[in-house]
């Protein structure tokens, strides 16, 4: 899969097209806390399979106790190409991404039934378990750097 940063407004339109296929069509998320605020600030992700848009994902920059780190959000694989590990390429992507532009502490809000495969890549749970758009979902934090933290607002 090749993956970049979304530099065009067609980009945008396919990244658009994803992740309103995956979350609000297919997981039921409203459009108004699908679409938020954040956009703008944030860096997007498109992935490629044969010149196909097939997943996206997006990070942008939050506050974890007194701390910048990057928040990983709205990583989507389009349903035919789920199983392909296209999903972990995403991820590790947005982490290698965010880790050139300076963060070595990451945080994502993990849909529960996801938590295994993000632990895969070293995140572990922070606070209790909590619903986001109507779907359960954990806080879960990596922090590559000297000190490893365990709690995060």
């Amino acid at each position: 899969m090749e993956i970049r940063p979304v530099q065009s407004e067609k980009e945008w339109d396919h990244a658009r097209r994803i992740r309103t296929s995956v979350f609000v069509d297919e997981q039921g998320c409203p459009p108004k806390l699908e679409w938020d605020e954040h956009e703008e600030a944030s860096r997007h992700l498109l992935g490629y399979v044969d010149g196909e848009p097939v997943a996206v994902a997006r990070w942008r920059t939050v506050a974890v106790d007194e701390k910048i780190a990057a928040k990983l959000e709205r990583f989507a694989v389009l349903p035919d190409y789920r199983g392909r590990g296209l999903g972990r390429e995403m991820v590790n992507f947005a982490i290698e991404d965010a880790r050139r532009a300076g963060f070595d502490t990451f945080v994502l809000h993990a849909q529960a039934h996801l938590e295994a495969f993000y632990r895969s890549f070293s995140f572990d749970q922070i606070d209790a378990p909590f619903v986001e758009a109507g779907i359960p979902h954990i806080k879960m934090i990596r922090s590559d750097g000297d000190a490893r933290m365990t709690s995060a607002r």
